[in-house]
């Protein structure tokens, strides 16, 4: 048996802080030391102000943090007394979904571990199995040669991501059909070949993991001279790319082929609920399309710091640089979704926030301008249509026709919606 004392993690990121801190709360008997060249990063890990949000998390630290869990910038000891080292690489990949993360850790669907098939490989393999074991059970443990555990996290977040851009090219032809994308949803995740979970339409996937792991995958395709393997996961972002303009460009349509200088409230950054990662959110993007029409954005999000959200915007990309002096002109963060829809032309919710529910639109439909449009792009105001349509506002969703009274011209083909992208006006 495998005994391991003291444990080294380097990274205190969002993968690197959580899981090592579930791990010292499940191994008492075990010392576990997060190590990172930040030192704002661990500063935040040592004070009552994580720097991340997620649920539960807060109260795993405060059970262990000095007793048997601790976070510094003295990477060196930390790795000289160790019996092992957690590095943030493949051959023991999460599976973590943010928002949910300490729940995914203290049960998870497995833990995969992968390993040299050398004497020494397979000792590491028992020596982590021997952690895992302390609350998983054996048979949710898996181990594999290297390779097998890179590969099986790539290609789970590429199917994944597969599937939200299935539902979402889907999505495109119920807005042109008459169809609902929610209940063509329920039908095929009835099959129990399918399954329901990933096929909720939206503006589309967001966070780390999922354009980089297929991003990877299509890299590693072609370099192993796949081409064709590379085409057909490179189309799973393309999708992803096409459902943000296409929402971007109908928000620009309703708005009568313009929103320079139109006052536009946009409900949530994050990349999705329950945390404050903004990592590739669909928010950026969006907020990009109609800052290049000359909107003026007001922003909310109950837990992104407005310093996150301003650096997102500035933050070059490898086709195009943003000027700073413009973003600050046309947007405003503020600290309360009522004040953000003052005087606004129209709602755009990116970000399926709970309390995005909850809102009283009587009150923000009477503080807005008139037509007053809500673009709900998380499909978290369904059951609302009705009440929000009887209040006065003209509602527009994902994958369904809620307004009869917007038209919109079916697209017939691909060139068709680059024609259609609405012109640049104003250079970021």
């Amino acid at each position: 048996m495998v005994e391991v004392r003291k444990i080294c993690c380097i990274g205190a990121g969002y993968v690197g802080g959580p899981t090592c801190s579930v791990i010292a709360q499940m191994c008492p008997e075990v010392t576990v030391t997060v190590v990172d060249v930040n030192e704002d990063r661990i500063r935040a890990w040592n004070s009552d102000s994580l720097p991340i949000f997620e649920p539960g998390l807060q109260e795993v630290v405060d059970s262990c943090r000095g007793v048997n869990l601790f976070f510094s910038t003295d990477i060196d000891e930390a790795i000289k007394n160790a019996d092992l080292v957690f590095i943030s690489v493949l051959s023991n990949p999460e599976f973590l979904a943010e928002g949910t993360a300490i729940a995914d850790l203290k049960n998870p669907d497995r833990v995969l571990i992968g390993g040299d098939e050398t004497p020494e490989g397979q000792h590491a393999i028992e020596a982590l199995r021997s952690i895992y074991e302390h609350w998983v059970p054996k048979s949710k443990i898996i181990t594999t040669n290297t390779w097998s555990s890179e590969l099986s996290k790539l290609a789970a977040n590429a199917f994944l991501a597969q599937r939200i851009s299935s539902i979402n090219s889907i999505s495109a032809l119920c807005e042109v059909t008459g169809a609902d994308v929610e209940e063509v949803a329920h039908a095929i995740g009835t099959d129990q070949r399918i399954g329901s979970c990933f096929l909720k339409a939206s503006v589309g996937f967001g966070g780390s993991c999922f354009q980089k792991d297929v991003l990877n995958l299509v890299y590693l395709c072609e370099v192993l001279n796949l081409p064709e393997v590379a085409r057909y996961w490179q189309q799973v972002i393309e999708i992803n790319d096409y459902q943000r303009k296409r929402f971007s460009s109908r928000i620009i349509s309703c708005l009568f082929n313009t929103v320079t200088d139109k006052k536009i409230a946009l409900l949530g950054f994050a990349f999705k609920k329950n945390t404050g990662d903004t990592r590739e959110s669909s928010s950026i993007y969006i907020s990009r399309y109609l800052l290049e029409e000359g909107a003026c954005l007001h922003i909310y999000d109950p837990k992104v710091k407005a310093q996150q959200i301003m650096h997102d915007l500035i933050q070059p990309t490898p086709s195009e640089r943003h000027d700073p002096a413009t973003v600050s002109r046309l947007v405003t963060i503020v600290t309360d979704p009522y004040k953000a829809c003052e005087n606004a032309h129209a709602i755009v919710i990116c970000t399926e926030w709970d309390m995005f529910t909850e809102l009283d639109y009587e009150k923000i439909y009477k503080a807005m301008l008139k037509p007053a449009f809500i673009f709900d792009g998380r499909r978290i105001l369904d059951s609302l249509h009705d009440q929000l349509q009887h209040i006065g506002f003209q509602v527009e969703t994902i994958g369904k026709r809620v307004n009869q009274r917007i038209h919109f011209t079916a697209i017939e083909d691909k060139s068709e919606i680059d024609q259609q992208q609405p012109l640049k006006k104003i250079k970021l």
